[in-house]
C-alpha cells in the first residue's frame, strides 16, 4: 500500500479524504520513510491538513499547506515548496487534493512532474454523502475529477462512514456499490479505510488491503 513515491487522494466534499490522507501519511512515516504531506485544499473547507500540523510534524512529517490555510482569505496561492517535493526524491509524498474544481485544477499544474514519477491516484468514496450515493453519481464525479486534474484515477477507496454512527454494514453496502463502479470503469478498489473500532469488525472485502485509522481531523465545534 505504501510503495509509491507519490500518492494522490481526491474525492468529493465530505468523503473523509483528508482523514484518509493524514492517516496514510502517519502510517507511511511509521514504515521508516521520509514523508511529506501536501494540502491542495486551496479554498477553506472545514477539514484541513493544517489542523493537525503539530501532530504530523511531531512524527517527522513535512507539512506543506497553501499560504492562506486556516484564515478567512480564499486565495489559490500555492507555495513553492510543492515543486521542491518533485525535485527531492528522498521523500514519499502524499497529496491531499481539494474536492472542488479549484482543487482539481491546482493538482493539474503539477501533472507533468507527477506523471514522470512513480505515483498512484486514489479516489476516496463515502457512499453516505450526497452526489456519491450511487454508481452513476460516483462515475460522474470520477470523470469530472479526472478531466480537471488531468490524471486518471488508479484505484478506489471504500471510506463509507457517518462519523460516530459508522458500522461494518455501511462498508458492506458501499462495497456492493463500488463493485459496480469498478466493473464499469475497470478501476479496482485499492483499500478499505475506517476507524479501527469499526473496520476491525468488518468481515467483508477479502483480499483487499485495509487502512485502520485513528481520528485526527476535528469538526469546528470539536475544537
Amino acid at each position: 500500500m505504501f510503495s509509491k513515491r507519490i500518492t494522490i487522494f481526491t474525492g468529493h466534499f465530505g468523503s473523509g479524504k483528508t482523514e484518509v490522507a493524514v492517516n496514510y501519511a502517519l502510517q507511511t512515516a511509521e514504515t521508516g520513510k521520509k514523508t511529506a504531506i501536501v494540502d491542495l485544499d486551496i479554498v477553506n473547507p472545514f477539514f484541513r491538513t493544517a489542523d493537525v500540523r503539530h501532530r504530523l510534524e511531531a512524527e517527522g512529517i513535512k507539512v506543506i499547506t497553501p499560504v492562506y490555510a486556516n484564515t478567512n482569505v480564499d486565495v489559490p496561492s500555492l507555495p513553492p515548496e510543492i515543486s521542491g517535493m518533485f525535485e527531492d526524491r528522498s521523500y514519499s509524498v502524499i497529496i491531499d487534493v481539494g474536492g472542488d474544481d479549484l482543487g482539481a485544477r491546482a493538482v493539474s499544474r503539477y501533472r507533468e512532474q507527477i506523471v514522470s514519477e512513480d505515483y498512484i491516484h486514489y479516489f476516496v468514496v463515502n457512499t453516505r454523502r450526497p452526489m456519491t450515493r450511487t454508481p452513476e453519481e460516483i462515475i460522474r464525479m470520477i470523470t469530472e475529477i479526472q478531466d480537471r486534474a488531468g490524471l486518471k484515477v488508479d484505484m478506489l477507496v471504500n471510506n463509507a462512514n457517518v462519523l460516530g454512527e459508522s458500522t461494518p454494514d455501511l462498508l458492506a453496502e458501499a462495497s456492493r456499490i463500488l463493485k459496480a463502479v469498478s466493473t464499469r470503469l475497470s478501476i479496482p478498489v485499492g483499500f478499505i479505510s475506517g476507524m479501527e473500532e469499526v473496520l476491525s469488525r468488518y468481515d467483508g472485502g477479502k483480499g483487499i488491503e485495509r487502512l485502520y485509522m485513528k481520528k485526527n481531523i476535528k469538526l469546528p465545534w470539536e475544537q
